[in-house]
């Protein structure tokens, strides 16, 4: 029989919270990787190649992943040889007093790609 303590209340909630959490982040890496909102690959790198990402992780003041610098190191790769266009935040301005167009609410893509003026 539980006594009702602080304690063994907090070890009654937590354990199928966690359990909980636990089964949610499985459920989302599983769909992220069988959905295809994401790629799983094995890599295997020549031994200069490994040896010059462990300096370049080392001699950073926050470790990255080196998931990370794979990401970014294609990500650069790609965008210079034209395969991946180039990342630009959203930048929007409001209009002082509005813009004085009619349809911008239903057709604000066109708008914003630069088709419609």
């Amino acid at each position: 029989m539980y006594r009702n303590t602080g304690v063994v209340v907090a070890r009654r909630i937590r354990k199928p919270a966690l359990f909980t959490i636990f089964t949610i982040f499985t459920n989302v890496t599983t769909w992220c990787y069988n959905k295809g909102a994401m790629k799983r690959a094995t890599m295997t790198f020549p031994d200069d190649l490994a040896e010059a990402v462990d300096n370049y992780r080392q001699a950073q003041e926050t470790r990255p992943a080196l998931t990370a610098v794979v990401q970014a190191a294609l990500r650069e790769y790609l965008r210079q040889r034209g395969f991946l266009r180039p990342y630009r935040p959203l930048k929007i301005t409001p209009a002082p007093r509005g813009s004085g167009r009619r349809d911008v609410s239903e057709k604000h893509d066109l708008y914003l790609a630069g088709l419609k003026k």
